[in-house]
């Protein structure tokens, strides 16, 4: 069974879970309806996508 020869430092060790941090997301203003959504995705508040409708939402 394979044995680490020396301790892994606290530096080296957070060197390398550098990347393994929660990103946080990122938000564009819909043009239609100026809700935050996120990029490249249908708005859930009114259901339009680069200008037109694809999905229709109930109005309650």
């Amino acid at each position: 069974m394979a044995v680490p020869v020396k301790k892994t430092s606290r530096s080296r060790r957070g060197s390398r879970r550098s990347h393994d941090g929660l990103k946080r997301i990122s938000l564009a203003t819909c043009p239609q309806c100026n809700e935050p959504t996120r990029p490249h995705h249908v708005c859930p508040k009114c259901g339009y996508y680069k200008g037109r409708e694809v999905v229709a939402v109930n109005a309650d």
